[in-house]
């Protein structure tokens, strides 16, 4: 039995994570699970301690471990704590020597993507057979490679297999963003029913409804849902970088809000992309000086 089926039991876990709970994933009590599920558990709870923050212990855990599974733990947290080369040098090996195990394909296929190897993360991640997440990720790639087109293939291609899954659900309103029209609509459904109740809200999921609610056009809306996103968690930083990019549509100070992103994450997307637009600007407008006769 697929242990991420409806009838799997680690589909809780499962949602949790895909959810963005990630101290729920933590505190799950896997004590009553089945052998062959109790690395795949682990395997989860090791991820969600990385997306804590916590990769310098999660390594400290695996130390030693042969499994490929957490060897690909590692490359993860390696490459969340900022040691790029090393992540990179796992992942690639592992890439060769385990291509086919799904949690290799999703999370060296992670760490790939985030080197700038997105051919070599879809090499991987195009063996799956039934991986869920690899189909997320692959969609995600596409996105990031401005391939609506691919992303919504692969999604249309998923749902006749998966059918409601949430990852499916999820990759198919990140690809409804993108498309816009009445997908927006479809998309803000989706991350509302996730954000609203409280057996699934978490902060991933109120940002996302945040985003949906901007592309509707509904500004007070959106500013609601990252307030109660901030409360959650003050430091999270694609929330901040929504309030900052909603204040400039709005009208309103963004000194404050830049501030407190570059506190939180200098390195945040937004930043680097301002910084790099402001520098062309720049060059470019000194092409158009006034040049003022001696």
């Amino acid at each position: 039995m697929d242990p991420f089926s409806a009838e799997g039991e680690l589909i809780n876990l499962h949602n949790h994570f895909h959810q963005g709970q990630y101290q729920d994933v933590v505190d799950f009590d896997t004590a009553a699970l089945s052998p062959e599920n109790a690395l795949p558990a682990r395997v989860l709870q090791l991820r969600a301690r990385v997306a804590l923050g916590q990769a310098d212990d999660v390594l400290a855990d695996v130390q030693g471990e042969a499994e490929p599974e957490l060897e690909a733990v590692a490359a993860l947290a390696e490459q969340a704590r900022g040691d790029a080369a090393a992540a990179l040098k796992t992942a690639s090996r592992l890439a060769a020597s385990a291509p086919a195990n799904a949690t290799v394909q999703t999370l060296a296929g992670t760490v790939l993507q985030a080197a700038g190897r997105s051919e070599d993360a879809l090499a991987l991640l195009s063996q799956h057979q039934g991986n869920l997440e690899a189909v997320a990720l692959i969609v995600q790639i596409h996105l990031q490679q401005n391939r609506t087109d691919l992303a919504l293939k692969e999604v249309v291609a998923a749902r006749r297999w998966a059918q409601d899954s949430l990852l499916v659900n999820l990759a198919e309103s990140w690809v409804g963003l993108r498309l816009g029209g009445e997908k927006y609509q479809q998309a803000f459904y989706v991350f509302e029913e996730l954000a609203q109740a409280p057996a699934t809200s978490s902060v991933r999921s109120l940002v996302s409804q945040a985003v949906a609610e901007l592309h509707l056009g509904r500004t007070e809306e959106a500013q609601v849902a990252l307030e109660q996103a901030l409360k959650k968690e003050p430091a999270f930083a694609d929330a901040i970088a929504d309030l900052l990019v909603l204040s400039v549509i709005t009208g309103k100070d963004t000194k404050e809000l830049t501030s407190s992103l570059e506190k939180v994450d200098a390195q945040h997307p937004l930043l680097t992309d301002l910084a790099e637009k402001s520098d062309l600007f720049d060059k470019a407008a000194t092409k158009y000086k006034a040049k003022v006769a001696a």
